[in-house]
């Protein structure tokens, strides 16, 4: 099979989960639209070193790799945090029912979105590979190139992290809605 055929069939349909990916370790579309265009570059130039069945880790692990090359040519030590481009590509099906609903989801959405966006990278990572891509802990663990312990730990503290902040803001909508 030629490189560019092959590329197309066992690479390409994950392309969708690298730019998810790449949007939530870029926090901007347009830099994960650069991240990923410069991955799949490298996922076609190195498709002869794919092994049957591993694409979708195969690619990920390019587009983590893509993403950290970029930071270093493109961007400060600090990262841009942009919640807001992430929320317009949500879907929003509840407005028409609800606007009242609508708007709470939305300031959920926005919440869950920054703290995700706020947790160090390494969790972030792990959490979006794990908990949006659906991937084994030992597919994470290759991506991330650590131990499955790693992960285990990355994730656990990611999650204590989520939780905490979901119930700092139900004290805090508790208290404001007591105001009233």
């Amino acid at each position: 099979m030629l490189p560019r055929a092959r590329f197309e069939e066992e690479v390409l349909p994950h392309l969708d989960a690298g730019y998810n990916l790449a949007r939530w370790l870029a926090r901007d579309v347009h830099d994960a639209d650069d991240v990923v265009q410069e991955a799949c570059v490298r996922a076609l130039r190195y498709i002869d070193s794919l092994r049957p069945g591993g694409a979708r880790s195969w690619f990920l692990t390019i587009v983590r790799h893509a993403y950290y090359d970029w930071c270093r040519a493109n961007r400060p030590a600090e990262l841009v945090h942009d919640a807001q481009d992430l929320l317009e590509t949500m879907a929003d099906p509840v407005a028409a029912v609800d606007p009242e609903l609508s708007a709470l989801t939305k300031a959920d959405a926005c919440t869950l979105a920054e703290t995700v966006d706020s947790l160090p990278l390494p969790l972030r990572e792990a959490l979006v590979l794990r908990e949006l891509e659906e991937l084994s802990y030992k597919e994470i663990a290759q991506i991330q190139g650590v131990p499955i312990g790693t992960v285990m730990s990355r994730l656990a503290r990611a999650r204590a992290s989520l939780q905490e902040r979901s119930r700092q803001i139900k004290i805090s909508r508790k208290s404001a809605s007591g105001r009233v």
